[in-house]
């Protein structure tokens, strides 16, 4: 029920999803039974009617409530908890489900993630772990909007659990770790950055420095790829939000000056739309909860809805608290949650 979309976009993108999954593998549609009910019957009597062989595949959960984009998210987990968000991550947390995927409130999302999921021993904050296309490979970064404020030791919590998540679901073998910066020296950026800077020195990864926005675009920097870039959700979510705009910004400047159809300009550049990566998972809790954008498209929902598989089939999760468990104890580590 989540998403400016909603309900058609979550319903349409699950269809959409199964149409592409295997079975056994099957989808809850969690939120209002009639509105779930009569935005299938359009879609599978519309537009998708050629997807009405996966509809058994669908169980319909029962959520009365919403948790509207503007709530703020501990009032709302307290004032709502038969909300469709509340009711969908329990049902991952009772072992119900194996991973939930929304386009509402991200804020919520991640309180109620901490909540019900609860995190890895030894973390202080989740991140989320967004994938940036870039000219060579994809790179992930992480924070992108969970925590505006962060401290040292916190970026390198982001950087393990980013390692961990570049090796399942990249196939990275050895993931490159940079540090987003203002400049490649290591006395560069303010005095968060320059303390994770010398923590991420001992910390056991492959950190190859810090690294610029500029570095983003191309997917290297002079010391090789990139794997991994680790910042604070302030800074991370101004540059997914530049990133999202780039795409449309030039397909729309090449079309109007060489005259050339927006449509193929589009399709050419599938790499920069953010609808190919669906959504971005909210790393460090107990449990898959893949946040997707709040304008998500079904193309959108279906891809986050992937990701969530990839996440559950690769253990990722469990991999994480292993990682976690096998770091040396150090001044990077903050307290159990």
């Amino acid at each position: 029920m989540g998403g400016d979309f909603a309900p058609r976009a979550p319903v349409a993108g699950a269809l959409l999803a199964l149409a592409e999954l295997p079975a056994p593998l099957e989808l809850h549609l969690v939120g209002s039974t009639g509105i779930i009910e009569a935005t299938l019957a359009e879609l599978l009597h519309g537009e998708l009617a050629s997807l009405a062989h996966v509809r058994d595949r669908l169980l319909i959960v029962e959520a009365p409530d919403t948790i509207s984009m503007t709530d703020k998210p501990a009032v709302a987990l307290r004032s709502r908890p038969n909300s469709s968000m509340v009711v969908g991550l329990k049902r991952v947390a009772d072992g119900l489900a194996d991973g939930f995927v929304s386009a509402g409130n991200t804020g919520a999302q991640m309180a109620a993630s901490t909540v019900l999921l609860k995190l890895h021993a030894g973390l202080t904050r989740p991140a989320i772990g967004t994938i940036f296309p870039t000219a060579t490979r994809p790179v992930l970064v992480l924070d992108s909007g969970a925590n505006v404020d962060c401290s040292a030791q916190e970026l390198v919590q982001f950087a393990r659990i980013g390692a961990t998540y570049a090796h399942d679901l990249l196939g990275r073998e050895t993931p490159a770790v940079g540090l987003l910066s203002i400049g490649e020296e290591a006395e560069k950026g303010n005095a968060v950055v320059k303390d994770a800077h010398q923590r991420l020195l001992n910390a056991g990864l492959n950190f190859i420095g810090n690294v610029e926005g500029r570095d983003l675009a191309t997917g290297t920097c002079d010391r090789g790829p990139i794997d991994v870039v680790v910042c604070d959700g302030f800074t991370g979510n101004v540059l997914l939000k530049f990133y999202e705009a780039l795409a449309p910004t030039l397909i729309g400047l090449v079309a109007q000056h060489a005259g050339l159809d927006r449509d193929v300009l589009r399709r050419a550049m599938h790499e920069l739309d953010a609808d190919e990566y669906g959504g971005a998972p909210l790393l460090g809790v107990n449990g898959v909860s893949i946040i997707s954008h709040g304008k998500s498209s079904p193309k959108a929902i279906k891809n986050a809805i992937r990701v969530a598989q990839r996440a559950y089939d690769s253990d990722m999760t469990a991999h994480i608290r292993r990682r976690l468990a096998e770091s040396v104890p150090s001044n990077d580590v903050g307290s159990a949650a």
